[in-house]
């Protein structure tokens, strides 16, 4: 499995589940899993979490090219059918603008592009003020998932070393 990571992965885990100062671990299963082919994010997403120049800022600047992907060039296809989705989900055109300019949108024309599962802990929602990852990835058919999912379906362990 391949998997794309939404900006809130990155910002929850250093602000609650992982700071970099009690839980490097997480931090270092995400370079591995880089490093295996499996975890991946998009340059939007780079842009929306380098806003703040923080310790997280700093981890993401280290792994900008490897990390975080350029859109192809052949992706247009894949976006245009994102935007049909959202024109018709009977949103508001101020919550389809505002969606076609973020990372989100970016990241599901991604996941259709190259078949990877999106990761984030946004939930699906039925309000039209505000579109949400999941309820447009529902109805396109790309998978979506929670990051706890995705480090269960990964058996990412996080264990300390047994005292000597």
């Amino acid at each position: 499995m391949m998997y794309l990571l939404d900006s809130n992965v990155f910002i929850g885990a250093h602000q609650f589940h992982y700071s970099f100062d009690f839980h490097p671990g997480f931090w270092d299963w995400l370079i591995q899993t880089n490093l295996e082919g499996k975890v991946f994010s998009i340059e939007k997403v780079y842009e929306e979490i380098s806003q703040q120049e923080d310790q997280l800022y700093e981890w993401a600047q280290n792994r900008k090219g490897e990390f975080f992907l350029e859109n192809p060039p052949d992706i247009d296809g894949h976006l245009k059918h994102v935007t049909d989705c959202v024109n018709r989900g009977n949103y508001k055109p101020t919550a389809i603008e505002e969606f076609l300019k973020s990372a989100d949108y970016y990241l599901i024309g991604y996941a259709l592009f190259s078949d990877f599962r999106i990761v984030t802990h946004e939930v699906p929602r039925s309000r039209k003020g505000r579109i949400k990852i999941p309820s447009v990835c529902q109805v396109l058919g790309v998978e979506c998932i929670t990051p706890f999912d995705m480090l269960r379906q990964e058996n990412a362990r996080f264990v300390l070393d047994p005292l000597q």
